[in-house]
């Protein structure tokens, strides 16, 4: 039984975060992946697919360029699968490239097989061929990652009805799909497939959508899904779901509506993928969604030497908030110095358009009793948003009147991602009002928006 100091299960963005932390020590370091090759969820399923699949159909679609030349713009005019597909493969054989190169250049070994727990210190790994290992650690990191949420009565088979893996692998494009679940990553695929022209549904069974988002700012991303025709059906569950003779799919709701689709898109949470792991051997369990519970700062399990990060752990489950929780629970399981997790990161979600937010949202703050000016910017007075025909997107910022400081950045549209590290550098350097209006910014640029809703928020506030 081979002895490591530290072994990370799962090769995902917190697992591999984690491992190259431990070998940049000094420490002896072994990755099991049960995978056919690392990366994880969020190389072969998850973050990285599903991003490749929205630029590929952005691209190919013509989409940044329809506020120019119109709705029927395309750059290729009958995209297939194949098309979306061709871009994702040499992309994942890229990512997983260099994570493989990056735990060779550290001395990471990696293992391919299923883990699970013998005792609080050892595990045993069934390998490719049915051949069992055992190792013992003096510490343990688990970063499973998370599997899709299968109900019974929803009858996948990855041909018309799929859960948000499989989805990746679809031979071709339908003319329309019911998305059930407005959670990121429904909202994410449902926009992607509106994009390209699909008919979409997306239904969820409560009344509102992303609720960790600025409502002013849901209201505007709402306006423009309704705008380019997807349907939303929201404050009803779905029930059931077949399949029709004549190739399409049933859905009937809460409430007697029925709704017809060629694809169903079952999109309505995830598991943590911890079922085979043997917890009880030791002394952890699991929540009802497989998720475990974990010290906020520290990341270790209520069993000392065995710790937990990524998505696993539950919210946020990003894969940037993920990478950081891996390294700094390998810093605390090695006795190493590390710093607390960051109060203020930033949200990303990559639907069309894309949404990011740092901070408090305004309904936060009115809950906190402060007092407060909003600054509001759209897209379309920037000379950089005219230039890119941009009609859409807006930038909204958050300022104490006491202190001036900016409290939340929250930017729906092109861009948005990128955007946000701005206003993150600003409010976690406790950064005021006057940043944004006595400094320049590049012409034109979209950044430039933070200035036009500064002076926005600037122009209501009172003189000092």
């Amino acid at each position: 039984m081979e002895h490591y100091d530290f072994i990370v299960i799962g090769s995902g963005p917190a697992g591999r975060r984690a491992a190259i932390q431990a070998a940049k020590f000094g420490k002896k370091v072994l990755v099991v992946e049960r995978g056919g090759r690392v990366g994880g969820v969020s190389v072969h399923t998850g973050t990285i697919p599903s991003k490749t699949l929205r630029e590929t159909a952005l691209n190919l679609s013509g989409w940044r360029e329809r506020g120019f030349y119109g709705r029927s713009y395309r750059v290729k005019q009958d995209l297939t699968a194949h098309d979306l597909r061709a871009r994702l493969d040499i992309t994942l054989n890229h990512e997983i490239e260099v994570l493989e190169h990056q735990f060779a250049r550290n001395q990471v070994t990696t293992l391919r097989g299923d883990a699970r727990f013998k005792d609080r210190t050892t595990i045993e790994v069934e390998g490719e061929q049915g051949e069992t290992f055992e190792f013992y650690a003096d510490s343990i990191l688990l970063a499973v990652g998370t599997v899709p949420f299968r109900p019974d009565y929803v009858p996948f088979d990855g041909k018309q009805v799929f859960d948000s893996d499989g989805i990746l692998t679809l031979d071709h494009l339908p003319r329309s799909i019911a998305v059930i679940g407005a959670g990121v990553i429904g909202i994410e695929y449902a926009t992607i497939f509106s994009s390209l022209d699909v008919h979409v549904t997306l239904i969820e069974p409560r009344e509102t959508m992303l609720d960790f988002i600025d409502r002013e700012l849901i209201g505007d991303f709402t306006h423009q899904l309704k705008d380019r025709g997807m349907v939303l059906r929201f404050g009803k569950k779905a029930e059931t779901i077949r399949k029709l003779d004549n190739g399409m799919c049933e859905i009937q709701m809460e409430g007697g509506r029925h709704i017809r689709s060629e694809m169903v898109l079952f999109a309505a949470g995830r598991m943590g993928a911890t079922s085979s792991l043997n917890l009880e051997a030791c002394g952890l369990e699991s929540d009802a969604r497989g998720r475990i519970k974990v010290d906020p700062t520290t990341f270790v399990t209520d069993v000392p030497s065995i710790y937990a990060a990524g998505d696993v752990i539950g919210f946020p489950s990003l894969a940037s908030t993920s990478m950081e929780q891996g390294r700094i629970a390998a810093c605390h399981a090695l006795g190493m110095p590390a710093h607390e997790p960051p109060k203020f990161f930033p949200y990303g979600i990559y639907s069309v358009p894309e949404i990011s937010t740092v901070g408090m949202t305004e309904e936060e703050v009115q809950e906190r009793g402060i007092a407060y000016e909003c600054g509001v910017a759209r897209f379309r007075e920037t000379s950089r948003g005219h230039i890119m025909g941009l009609n859409t997107g807006m930038l909204k910022m958050i300022f104490s009147l006491k202190t001036r400081r900016l409290l939340g950045c929250h930017i729906v549209g092109e861009g948005a991602t990128e955007l946000i590290h701005i206003g993150q550098a600003v409010l976690n350097l406790k950064g005021t009002l006057e940043y944004f209006v006595e400094n320049t910014f590049n012409y034109p640029t979209l950044a430039e928006a933070y200035k036009i809703a500064a002076l926005d928020a600037w122009n209501r506030m009172p003189v000092e």
